[in-house]
């Protein structure tokens, strides 16, 4: 039945501010350790409501991030019911076509699936997420001589198309997933928030 959802995007990463992988180039250090998440503010996906849940990716990019070949662990908010984690999954590994697919299509292998306790908290470029004892963030944005929020628009790649995004730092980010040998630890690298609208 496809999908139309709308909320927030929260993206931290390995690589120094801004990104590089935004504008196409390889990334920082020739690969990249982060986290991608969405929270669902409302919406639908194969008819089912899933609005105030969340997504989380632990993402390994071996190279430029346009050749795909992703490795992601994935975690699901465990408040969500069975059909809404179903739906969710389908979405994002492609199965409903659209913008969602065009991102599933540059992940090479899903290492696991997990339902997790997601706290996702963003206001004005600024917040926090936690994923179960997995991964744990903090974000807060670059900005102008005035205070306002530094926004990137028409990049080659996005994991928000056709949204602007806000730009910033994350201040601390963790991850720690032994069961897949994933352990990193971050401090002042990429962040990057936004609001998404999907629809397939």
């Amino acid at each position: 039945m496809g999908y139309a959802i709308e909320g927030k995007l929260l993206e931290a990463c390995s690589c120094a501010a801004v990104c590089p992988c935004w504008v196409g180039d390889d990334p920082d250090g020739g690969e990249c350790d982060g986290l991608v998440a969405y929270h669902y503010e409302r919406g639908e996906i194969d008819g089912v409501d899933v609005s105030g849940l969340t997504l989380a990716l632990a993402v390994h990019i071996p190279g430029n991030v346009l050749k795909g070949g992703w490795k992601v662990v994935a975690f699901v908010d465990s408040k969500a019911t069975q059909r809404q984690r179903d739906a969710i999954l389908a979405a994002h590994t492609g199965q409903l076509g659209g913008p969602l697919a065009d991102l599933a299509s540059l992940v090479g292998e899903v290492l696991g699936v997990y339902d997790v306790p997601i706290e996702f908290a963003m206001s004005d470029g600024r917040g926090h997420i936690r994923v179960g004892d997995a991964v744990a963030g903090e974000m807060q944005p670059l900005t102008d001589l005035q205070g306002r929020p530094t926004s990137l628009v028409d990049s080659v790649f996005s994991t928000i198309p056709g949204s602007p995004a806000i730009v910033g730092k994350a201040p601390a980010l963790r991850a720690h997933i032994p069961q897949h040998r994933v352990a990193w630890e971050f401090s002042g690298r990429n962040a990057i928030l936004g609001s998404f609208r999907f629809t397939a």
